[in-house]
């Protein structure tokens, strides 16, 4: 007969007696956290928002700003001058 584990500080949840249906379904609070995943997604949105900068850099540079349309849209116009 095994002897119910002692609840050591930081154990938080883990530490409650809950059924298999609670732990399959509230997976993520008894997983251990992953760093190696953290950093895998750390990578990926940091790259996501440096190809936006990047994007939203170069347009303005090809003379092109961002406005907000009656419905609601960003769009990006071409720079007009008074003369054309």
């Amino acid at each position: 007969m095994k002897k119910p584990q002692e609840a050591t500080p930081g154990d938080g949840i883990r530490s409650l007696k809950t059924s298999n249906v609670f732990r399959v379904v509230n997976f993520e609070l008894y997983a251990k956290p992953n760093a190696v995943i953290m950093g895998l997604g750390l990578v990926a949105m940091a790259g996501s928002l440096a190809y936006i900068a990047y994007m939203r850099h170069k347009y303005e540079g090809m003379g092109y700003y961002s406005a907000v349309s009656e419905t609601g849209e960003e769009q990006f116009l071409k720079k007009k001058s008074r003369w054309d």
